[in-house]
């Protein structure tokens, strides 16, 4: 059985550095790259880390 062909999207998007799902970012976008959940993850540490 062939394998699915990768999505175009998956070719052009950066891997969350956290879990390693596709990102909104293209892949040459500076610094930290996090997918949606790992974002918001992250904005509610630092909101709550007083």
């Amino acid at each position: 059985m062939p394998s699915p062909a990768p999505s175009p999207q998956a070719d052009y998007t950066a891997a969350c550095l956290h879990c390693a799902q596709p990102t909104e970012y293209p892949l040459d976008h500076p610094g930290t790259v996090l997918c949606p959940v790992c974002e918001w993850q992250e904005a509610q540490r630092s909101a709550c880390s007083g």
